[in-house]
């Protein structure tokens, strides 16, 4: 009987298994074709290459800004050992850069999955893939894993003294204060509504400028929470610290490079707290607010300096002028207040119109502050509009044209 019963067992399983109900997805010719392909890519790439060779051609193509190919490299030596943590970080941050979020999140779950209490950058990524409470956790595990290891790096200083510490520690008190930002951030915006969230983002903040009081992120943080409970004078102390801490070595730096000098290597450094291009522009918008129109122009024409192509930067230098007619500087006449609000907001209709941007209450609110200055201003009558871009392709033919001729008459 129980002979029989094992064999009627097994005749079905064949039977299920012929029918493809066993769980397992047929592949099609082709399918199969192309994973056997891969196998064999994958087998022939092990034999030819080590893991720390495709790092390094991962690394190289990295440096050069080539994160397709960088992708391929790194895929293939994580084919090699898929459970290695540093190529799973690697890869995931390569993807982000791809903008391929979903690649990038599977990598760094499967990183977390292997090694949950090491490494605190999935946690930094993944916080910044994700929103609202499920960003707040994230970021709250990458810093619980940074503070241990902050804590171990402090202690081995305190034992075998600051020299024998490796010169690049793997966190540093930046990074936590960055950290902490990030959950400000959060409960300043996506979490604005839930009870306590005043509360917690004061908190994160606090906690940001005790590990880096220098932080300009943190600094515009506490300026922007007390902005919003309505500490207008103690908001714009700590803004005021902020951008002094970056914009005179961002001015500089401009400075000696619009002069060909080279800048000077031991202040490097310095130059490196700039925050980023949108970071600058909630600065701008914050400085506007607090009406200090002097360095709230400077942070937007350094903005334009970097790129010309933001309508917003054009939006709110025009709004400033606008601002600035009821206050105008002893120096400067209104007309010529004035005229540098329509040059503006003129250049944000034009910019507007031609990368389609979407942003109707800007535009609106364009289309009444240029209807108080007189309307927009004539192609002839912005001095700041520089020459017409419409025949440049033409000039440079031309221009390519006679160096090629100049070149082979030298030859």
């Amino acid at each position: 009987m129980g002979g029989q019963a094992k064999a009627k067992k097994k005749s079905k399983s064949k039977k299920k298994d012929s029918c493809g109900g066993s769980g397992h997805t047929l592949l099609s010719p082709q399918e199969k074709m192309k994973a056997k392909m891969q196998e064999k890519a994958k087998k022939k790439t092990a034999e030819k290459y080590t893991v720390d060779q495709l790092l390094e051609k991962t690394e190289e193509c990295m440096d050069n800004f080539d994160f397709p190919m960088a992708k391929m490299f790194c895929q293939r030596a994580l084919d090699i050992e898929p459970t290695n943590l540093t190529i799973l970080d690697m890869l995931g941050n390569i993807c982000a850069e791809l903008g391929d979020m979903d690649k990038a999140k599977q990598v760094f779950l499967k990183a977390v999955e292997l090694s949950p209490e090491e490494g605190h950058g999935k946690y930094m990524y993944l916080g910044q893939i994700h929103t609202g409470m499920e960003a707040v956790q994230y970021f709250s595990k990458g810093l619980e894993v940074m503070l241990i290891v902050l804590d171990k790096q402090t202690q081995e200083a305190s034992d075998m003294g600051a020299a024998a510490m490796p010169s690049e520690p793997s966190v540093t008190v930046k990074d936590v204060s960055v950290a902490f930002c990030s959950i400000a951030e959060i409960f300043f915006t996506d979490l604005c509504m839930e009870e306590g969230a005043a509360e917690r983002c004061k908190e994160a903040i606090e906690k940001a400028l005790h590990y880096d009081q220098h932080n300009p992120e943190a600094l515009q943080l506490m300026a922007s929470y007390l902005f919003s409970v309505e500490k207008s004078e103690e908001g714009r102390d700590y803004l005021i610290k902020s951008v002094s801490s970056w914009l005179p070595s961002l001015q500089k730096k401009e400075k000696s490079l619009a002069s060909s000098e080279q800048p000077d290597e031991e202040e490097e450094p310095a130059q490196m707290i700039v925050p980023p291009y949108e970071s600058r522009i909630t600065t701008a918008k914050l400085l506007i607010e607090a009406e200090e129109f002097e360095m709230a122009t400077e942070v937007l024409e350094g903005l334009l300096e970097e790129d010309d192509e933001v309508v917003q930067v054009w939006y709110l230098l025009g709004w400033l002028f606008y601002l600035q007619l009821d206050k105008p500087d002893p120096t400067e006449d209104a007309e010529s207040i004035r005229k540098s609000a329509r040059t503006h907001l003129t250049k944000v209709k034009k910019l507007y119109m031609k990368l389609h941007c979407e942003d109707p209450p800007m535009l609106e609110h364009t289309e009444q502050l240029l209807g108080e200055l007189g309307g927009e201003l004539e192609a002839d009558d912005d001095d700041e509009a520089g020459p017409s871009v419409d025949g440049i392709g033409d000039d440079f033919i031309q221009i390519s044209e006679d160096e090629e001729e100049d070149e082979a008459m030298e030859h």
